[in-house]
């Protein structure tokens, strides 16, 4: 198996060149697009069996995002969805004969995390003007700032190795397997990789949450716990 550090190329465009894990990521940020404007067209008050799921996946992303983040939902839904589906799709393609899984690549694991560090800052300013935000990195002293800035990075960083080590370790493990015991026996272990790419989305969306929302701060209009103390 070659170098998942490795790439060669499988085209140009000009002089960029498209290497395969490039064609997948293109192959299913298509098909989840197609995939939600067909299914989200014909929206009803009585949903189908498609509108169901959709609609319980859209209520579970919610609560975790409210629960995490104390905060409405609704400006950070598209992106959390987003990021969950993309990872647990590209994933779960590793199960596909002959395609090797974006996330188990450092450069998409990388353009990934680079999403949520960019989302950090701009929701972070949105909720709290650039002054506010900026201040954060001097809490609790102006000397915690270069710790501040290093934690930025670092936990960035930790995204990138997190998804890329357990997927890469995954395709490995079922690869090997494969070469030494032949096709069948390495379906329990292809299930298990089901639920190893389902957790390792999950984790980075929530992960993702969880950075966003330190940004972001609490919500304006929600009460302190001093304030809830003093009503009751």
């Amino acid at each position: 198996m070659d170098s998942p550090l490795t790439l060669e190329p499988l085209f140009h465009i000009g002089p960029v060149p498209i290497t395969a894990p490039v064609v997948v990521t293109w192959a299913i940020l298509v098909g989840l697009a197609v995939f939600a404007a067909v299914s989200t067209r014909h929206l009803k008050l009585t949903p189908g069996k498609v509108q169901t799921v959709l609609e319980l996946f859209v209520t579970t992303v919610d609560g975790q995002i409210r629960d995490t983040m104390q905060r409405d939902p609704a400006p950070f839904r598209a992106l959390i969805g987003t990021i969950f589906l993309f990872v647990l799709v590209a994933n779960w393609s590793a199960l596909l004969p002959g395609i090797e899984p974006p996330t188990a690549h450092l450069e998409t694991d990388a353009a990934l995390a680079l999403v949520v560090f960019i989302a950090t800052i701009v929701y972070g300013i949105a909720a709290r003007g650039m002054k506010g935000y900026l201040g954060t990195f001097a809490e609790p002293s102006w000397v915690m700032i270069p710790l501040n800035l290093v934690e930025q990075i670092t936990r960035t960083f930790s995204l990138v190795v997190r998804l890329f080590g357990n997927v890469m370790s995954g395709v490995f493990v079922v690869g090997i397997v494969l070469s030494l015991a032949g096709l069948f026996v390495p379906i329990p272990l292809m299930a298990l990789d089901l639920l190893t790419g389902a957790v390792q989305a999950y984790i980075f969306a929530v992960l993702a949450i969880v950075f966003i929302g330190a940004a972001a701060g609490e919500s304006p209009g929600r009460p302190t716990s001093e304030q809830g103390e003093t009503s009751s």
